[in-house]
């Protein structure tokens, strides 16, 4: 795997090009751009209703998917998964970790049963058991796992978990003889690095949430109603959401959060629109036909932001690698990539074997150790939309490493430019 200098060192690169990305933001998924704000957004949604061993649950699915609405309106690249088995979750987060990574914000929203014991917060796919402890590892997803995905060179990370509603696995697991265990979810340690992390639970910690009788759970009616309020600090909505939780069920159920933010979090920046300034005419001479102020003032003080973004975009464009297969390359034909370990395969064949290295950092071997059609759910059609992105904005090609290498991505562009044959 490339160092992580690297990574950072092109993130540096990228933000700079920022003006370049957003007049291309119509046509690709790395790059949304929300008022005045271009940054990339990425989050993964679970909801699970439907469980097989104890009673289903009436709104967890429907919250879920009403919050993977909102958050795409908010200019988020959204993975979901509702009513998952335990092999569905891990297969899901997968694909979520390797999207997230370099992303400027992380989300994760989770609704359905989940349990702490010993202070070790679980989430519960659809088909689990859980006869004893044991079966934890098994057939339960750790929260700290999918928060350590969510930690890859990302900057503010975000957690709602309206997760701790009643859950028969819990007494079951408690009758067992596991000892701590409780439907309330345990504190959690908050992640440092980037710009911060915000977890925030329904209710207080090993406190049980109410899953409630209309369209949405009170924790997520309260997030689905206020999470997108024009130029309001994230911080500020979680007051509102808590204050309404805590009126809705009467007192019963106050939501906690937990952050260690070093900025106010806007995730809906929207910009008044200001008076226009009266014209004034300039006093002293005019400027000659041939003058441009911009230009003058960027001689003056530097390098303008268009000039300087530019200068950026030329110095990434000069580390995108080259192929030695040259003219139109087609998805079943050999290409020499320049790179020993894939050289002579098509793209076809490259996709029903194995990445060069894991495609996310800690992730089970058994997860990630099969076919990249199956790590990466990738389709023909899927790919192609996939490599339309490098071909139209060639740049992004250097905005994460390739399982199979960037030269691979270098190949898609080309193919994708001949129409993706």
């Amino acid at each position: 795997m490339r160092p992580i200098s690297r990574f950072r060192f092109l993130a540096v690169l990228i933000a700079l090009c920022a003006p370049f990305f957003a007049a291309q933001a119509a046509e690709r998924r790395d790059v949304l751009v929300l008022g005045a704000d271009a940054n990339r957004r990425v989050a993964l949604v679970l909801g699970n209703s439907e469980y097989q061993n104890v009673p289903p649950l009436t709104n967890a699915a429907s919250d879920a998917r009403a919050m993977e609405k909102l958050l795409q309106g908010l200019g988020f690249e959204v993975v979901s998964g509702f009513n998952l088995t335990k092999a569905e979750t891990q297969e899901t987060i997968a694909h979520f970790a390797k999207e997230v990574r370099g992303a400027d914000i992380a989300l994760f929203f989770y609704a359905g049963h989940g349990l702490q014991v010993s202070n070790v917060n679980y989430l519960i796919p659809v088909d689990a058991v859980l006869e004893d402890e044991t079966s934890l590892d098994f057939e339960a997803v750790q929260m700290n796992f999918i928060l350590r995905q969510m930690s890859r060179e990302t900057g503010v990370r975000l957690v709602f978990l309206d997760a701790c509603r009643d859950n028969p696995l819990a007494e079951a697991l408690s009758k067992s003889g596991s000892t701590e265990v409780s439907s309330g979810l345990a504190e959690m340690q908050i992640e440092n690095g980037g710009a911060g992390t915000l977890v925030a639970f329904a209710t207080g910690p090993k406190e049980v949430a109410y899953d409630g009788q209309g369209e949405h759970s009170p924790f997520s009616a309260a997030l689905l109603a206020h999470l997108s309020e024009k130029n309001e600090p994230l911080t500020a909505i979680m007051t509102r959401v808590t204050k309404e939780v805590y009126t809705s069920t009467k007192g019963l159920q106050r939501p906690w959060v937990n952050l260690s933010l070093t900025d106010d979090i806007v995730l809906n920046r929207v910009d008044e629109q200001p008076e226009p300034a009266p014209k004034v005419a300039a006093a002293g001479p005019e400027a000659g036909p041939g003058s441009n102020s911009r230009t003058a003032a960027g001689t003056a003080n530097g390098p303008a932001p268009d000039d300087a973004g530019q200068v950026a975009l030329n110095m990434l464009r000069q580390r995108i690698p080259k192929i030695e297969t040259e003219g139109p390359i087609s998805f079943d034909m050999p290409i020499i990539f320049g790179d020993p370990q894939i050289d002579g395969k098509s793209i076809e064949e490259l996709l029903q074997g194995r990445p060069l290295y894991p495609p996310v950092e800690g992730l089970d071997q058994s997860v990630w150790d099969n076919h990249c059609s199956t790590c990466h759910q990738w389709t023909k059609a899927r790919l192609c939309e996939q490599a339309q992105n490098y071909d139209k904005i060639d740049v992004s090609i250097m905005r994460l490493e390739h399982p199979l290498g960037n030269r691979f991505k270098v190949a898609l562009a080309n193919w994708a430019h001949n129409g993706c044959k």
